[in-house]
């Protein structure tokens, strides 16, 4: 197959357009936003429904979607996430056993509501306008 010179310059054109281009907005990651100092928020929905977490350094406010499928609550009881945005209760131990006992890189849901999250649990991070 064969490229026209007229392929490659439109090709070209949009390159330099789209970088031209002011005001698009990249996603960040949450590591990177978190090594230049930004605080982590309490756990809420983003206007789509999705869960994820505020995360701004007064100047720039960033909303980081949650990376988690499911989270412990206590020793009993745990949650997971639908893709929806729902939270809904599971059995510990019924999980547990599935898997061969207790995953020690599973969250806890206290720790997310509160912002104390790891990189891992965190998906892109998107600004808010």
């Amino acid at each position: 197959m064969t490229t026209s010179f007229k392929d490659m310059a439109l090709a070209a054109a949009a390159v330099i357009v789209l970088a031209l281009v002011p005001g698009v907005a990249l996603a960040e990651s949450y590591t990177t936003l978190a090594k230049q100092g930004y605080s982590t928020g309490k756990l809420s929905r983003g206007k789509s429904g999705a869960w994820g977490w505020v995360v701004a350094n007064g100047e720039k406010t960033f909303f980081c979607r949650m990376n988690v499928a499911s989270a412990y609550v206590n020793k009993k009881e745990m949650v997971s996430f639908t893709a929806a945005g729902r939270m809904l209760k599971t059995n510990r131990a019924t999980y547990d056993e599935a898997i061969g006992g207790a995953d020690p890189n599973k969250p806890y849901l206290k720790d997310l509501q509160a912002g104390r999250v790891k990189a891992a649990d965190v998906g892109g991070c998107s600004p808010l306008r």
